[in-house]
């Protein structure tokens, strides 16, 4: 019942992350190292949100400017010994992609035309130890990769606008922690820390001061803190609180900076996401989960390549068992918090729709 019910909110957890703090795509979860014996999984995620916004009351509407886009996960765990198990883990820790519609000059919004891409891959290699008193501790590297790339036509107007372009920066973290674990009643509490891992980037700017050279950015430590417990027959309710550092996050190349005034992408506040959920298994082959989540806004201006502050969520989920394979499907429905950008543009109303799907195997 507990693996079976663990899947379905992980699923949901993780493969519709969407507006999780800054640019965040995946939580980090460790839950694979508690699953038992061997076991390996593939995820796949889609999230479609709609984030628009408008000058002078809504005069001038900036239009959609948030595309699509799609995440994955391959992870794999198994056990060395009776107390000792190894997990890795693929994904994409972050991630922005950002398409302001039509073409600067011919459309009243300033950003027009304005496109900017994040991408990142980690492997991260676990290993953890299970102690007496249903103790374990746990820890590893992660191995991280970062690119990107931006262009804002306003800036530098009436010239050619602005671009920059960074090489793909390979960097190394950690990851520790420790468990407390019941199995008689599903109990569980995993306490982990993810250190912050500072990329350096070599970069090439166009725009008003163009220019090659090389800039640090900090992709932040957080704290997971995910719990569960069985509260009746069949049933589990589960949950976890992440903080994420994100005040220490930017984008700063120095020709925008000495453009502009100030980087690129930032964030003056850190954020702390709530999830709360209950799984139920309904017989040997169905089981479901039931998950909201929370992100408070900040109320803090925020950039016009993510002119979002906050979420509030609510998520389905189920699992299909059938034999060593369980298939899981989930939907989830975003609020997304409104904020205003430094241009004093308006963003409200947005949400965003989000499934995923994944098959996870135990040999």
């Amino acid at each position: 019942m507990r693996r079976v019910l663990l899947s379905s909110a992980a699923l949901t957890l993780a493969a519709t992350s969407a507006f999780a703090g800054g640019v965040e795509r995946s939580t980090q979860s460790v839950g694979i190292l508690f699953e038992e014996g061997t076991y390996a999984e593939f995820s796949f995620g889609s999230f479609s949100p709609d984030v628009s916004g408008s000058l002078g009351g809504g005069a001038i509407a900036s239009g959609d400017m948030s595309p699509s886009y799609q995440t994955f996960s391959l992870a794999y765990k198994q056990a060395l010994t009776e107390n000792l198990d190894i997990a890795v883990i693929l994904d994409e820790p972050i991630g922005a992609d950002v398409d302001y519609p039509g073409t600067f000059g011919l459309s009243p919004y300033p950003l027009a035309g304005t496109t900017a891409e994040l991408d990142s891959l980690a492997l991260t290699a676990l290993l953890k130890y299970r102690m007496q008193n249903n103790i374990s501790i746990y820890g590893g590297l992660r191995a991280q990769a970062v690119e990107g790339t931006v262009s804002i036509p306003f800036v530098g107007a009436p010239g050619p606008g602005y671009t920059m372009n960074t090489n793909t920066d390979y960097r190394l973290g950690y990851v520790i922690g420790a468990a407390w674990e019941r199995p008689d009643i599903a109990a569980r509490v995993a306490l982990t820390y993810n250190s912050a891992i500072t990329h350096t980037f070599e970069y090439t700017e166009t725009g008003p001061v163009p220019g090659s050279g090389e800039f640090d950015t900090e992709v932040p430590q957080s704290v997971n803190l995910e719990f569960q417990t069985g509260i009746a027959a069949d049933t589990l309710l589960f949950g976890s609180i992440r903080w994420v550092d994100w005040s220490e996050f930017d984008i700063n190349p120095a020709g925008y900076a000495l453009a502009v005034g100030s980087p690129l992408v930032s964030y003056d506040s850190d954020r702390v996401t709530y999830t709360l959920g209950v799984g139920r298994r309904f017989n040997e082959t169905w089981s479901g989960a039931v998950i909201v989540s929370h992100e408070p806004s900040t109320g803090d201006i925020t950039g016009n390549l993510g002119p979002t502050d906050g979420f509030s969520s609510i998520a389905l989920a189920a699992t299909y068992t059938m034999g060593n394979m369980e298939i899981t499907g989930g939907l989830r429905y975003v609020d997304i918090g409104g904020a205003t950008t430094t241009i004093g543009a308006d963003f409200e109303d947005n949400d965003g729709v989000g499934f995923g799907l994944r098959v996870g195997y135990k040999f």
